[in-house]
């Protein structure tokens, strides 16, 4: 099969975005008390990493941030692996009355960020829950958005976003891939 990679966000242009989304955040919210990060295992863990660290450079104060694996509550676990890799949350904080900002790698067609609602939701009641992510990409099944999205990247079914990060892919970029034939679906 036949494949052509291109790059859409080079480190630069994701350092941007990282920082456009903060200030995003902070004005949407009048600052950020009260606010915490859940980071969506794995690439949105790293995203949530940065964009912790941006915030607290603008705004001096410390914020939660947790980590959230979703594969118990994926709508096709059924349908992956019969030992499905789990990568683990890590919550250390109460959600009841907090505003949660969920962080994700890419937005595509809903079903993990649904996922990471419903997860958020079991642990308590927050004020609101918020949704960030590097690449809008398109393609929804459920009526999901995000309130802050670092590029919008209008895709086809034969394509594929993948957004790397330096500590667990060796660069900072986002590329699309075009294949050529059959394609497996990524979330």
């Amino acid at each position: 099969m036949e494949t052509k990679h291109s790059v859409i966000m080079d480190e630069d242009a994701m350092s941007r975005a990282i920082t456009r989304i903060a200030f995003e955040i902070i004005e949407k919210n009048k600052g950020v008390e009260n606010i915490a990060l859940i980071g969506i295992q794995r690439r949105g863990v790293l995203m949530a990493n940065r964009l912790k660290k941006r915030l607290e450079e603008l705004e001096g104060v410390s914020l939660p941030m947790g980590i959230l694996d979703i594969t118990f509550y994926r709508d096709d676990l059924s349908l992956l692996a019969e030992m499905p890799v789990i990568n683990g949350t890590n919550i250390d904080f109460m959600v009841i009355g907090k505003k949660i900002i969920l962080v994700d790698d890419v937005l595509f067609t809903g079903r993990t960020a649904r996922a990471a609602i419903e997860a958020v939701m079991e642990l308590g009641r927050a004020a609101k829950i918020e949704l960030a992510v590097m690449v809008d990409r398109g393609h929804r099944e459920l009526p999901i958005r995000a309130d802050y999205v670092g590029k919008n990247i209008p895709t086809s079914r034969q394509e594929v976003v993948h957004v790397s990060f330096e500590e667990l892919d060796g660069s900072n970029e986002v590329a699309l891939e075009k294949k050529n034939g059959q394609t497996k679906e990524e979330e």
